[in-house]
């Protein structure tokens, strides 16, 4: 398995690839409103990738049919926008965002609350968001791949919730998905040796409930298999000599995420 190592040039394009799409979510998290429908997101998506100069890296990726992924309450990823999906209030909904400028990709979602929800809402989206950054922490030089996974599942379980295993995160850069495979849960010390040039995606997607899945006959959708609630964050993260840095913080007036 070769991961590449990013150099210097191809660092700063993936930075700016990286603000792109974490442009493109703010843009749509501004707009996100009960009664919108999934597949105004994904016109959203597309306007704004384009006024940003790139193109949707998810449309058309091994058939899949739109230009963003917007997973609602129990599904879990890969949900395909539709017409007739309209947001509900008390709804917790997340947009995967991916993009693709000057042959790079930044791939980044968050997962956001529709009008008042509940407190469990609350609590899973809560524990997904510090899943993601505890995931993160972990990053440096010399770590091993595994410290990720295990990080992640430790604070989930603390908190009664569940980690899928079938999905993870990946490597990025001038291919949307290659390699390491980031699995989100795991055993510390064990794996490759992170090093200094390495990109990433930490994107744990954590259950209310248990942590089993099934997926629609469309190919795609991935759904809670008891049902319950699923959220998910994901950024796009580069290992440094002295940690890591984050390519897809959101613009300064949009910290939520």
């Amino acid at each position: 398995m070769s991961i590449p190592l990013m150099k210097d040039g191809e660092i700063e394009r993936l930075r700016l690839a990286g603000r792109a799409a974490a442009g493109t979510l703010a843009y749509v998290a501004s707009k996100l409103a009960p009664g919108i429908t999934t597949a105004d997101i994904d016109a959203w998506v597309r306007e704004d990738t384009a006024r940003r100069g790139g193109t949707p890296s998810q449309l058309g990726y091994k058939g899949f049919p739109a230009a963003v992924c917007t997973s609602r309450n129990h599904v879990v990823c890969h949900g395909i926008p539709r017409p007739d999906e309209r947001l509900m209030p008390g709804d917790i909904v997340n947009v995967d965002v991916t993009t693709c400028l000057n042959g790079f990709h930044g791939d980044t979602s968050a997962t956001f609350l529709i009008g008042e929800v509940s407190a469990k809402a609350r609590h899973v989206v809560d524990v997904a968001r510090r899943c993601r950054d505890a995931g993160i922490a972990v990053v440096r030089h010399g770590a091993k791949l595994g410290d990720i996974g295990a990080a992640i599942q430790e604070l989930a379980h603390q908190e009664g919730c569940s980690v899928v295993s079938e999905f993870g995160g990946h490597g990025i850069g001038h291919q949307m998905h290659g390699p390491p495979h980031v699995s989100h849960v795991g055993k510390k010390g064990t794996g490759i040796t992170l090093r200094s040039g390495m990109v990433l995606t930490i994107e744990p997607m954590v259950n209310l409930g248990r942590a089993d899945i099934r997926v629609l006959p469309d190919g795609w959708t991935v759904l809670t298999a008891d049902g319950s609630l699923s959220a998910q964050f994901e950024h796009t993260v580069l290992i440094t000599r002295d940690g890591y840095e984050v390519l897809t913080l959101p613009p300064e007036d949009f910290r939520s995420a």
